[in-house]
């Protein structure tokens, strides 16, 4: 019975002490706070972007500020940085986009260029060569050669 008594004398000043509090909301932003890392370089770093466009294995996906929390698989294709009236388009081989929660983007792909880098003749021709890859007797070679028909695919459409 003592004990039963001193313990609940230090309890319920204790449970007095401690009153709920709620966080206020944060400020609603129209922008999204877009990193693209690769292996070799940060192209963006907490860059705040209107929307970014990204090919996902799931489809073309458009994130804008409060966006879902997700993860996707990028596929080959053209990552959209929107801010405003300007548009920076880079194509990327593959990788990873994180969508956090705060309007929070992060990018990681393989490689990353400038979509006006490309030239449509020079992907003509490794096309064909990657075509003849494609069509090899050799199960090794022939995997590699379709690889690069989808990156290269991928790459033709948008390098116009």
């Amino acid at each position: 019975m003592l004990r039963t008594l001193s313990t609940r004398a230090i309890r319920q000043p204790a449970i007095r002490a401690f009153r709920r509090g709620y966080a206020e909301a944060a400020p609603a932003s129209d922008k999204i706070r877009v990193s693209l890392a690769l292996p070799r370089a940060t192209l963006y770093e907490n860059f705040d972007a209107t929307q970014v466009n990204i090919p996902t294995t799931a489809g073309d996906l458009g994130i804008l500020a409060d966006h879902v929390p997700t993860i996707q698989q990028l596929r080959p294709g053209v990552i959209e940085v929107i801010n405003g009236s300007t548009t920076e388009k880079y194509f990327v081989s593959g990788g990873f986009a994180t969508v956090n929660e705060g309007s929070a983007l992060n990018i990681n792909a393989v490689d990353a260029h400038p979509v006006e880098d490309f030239s449509p003749e020079a992907i003509r021709t490794l096309t064909t060569e990657a075509q003849n890859k494609a069509a090899s007797s050799d199960e090794a070679t022939a995997a590699e050669g379709k690889i690069e028909l989808e990156v290269l695919e991928a790459l033709a459409a948008v390098a116009k």
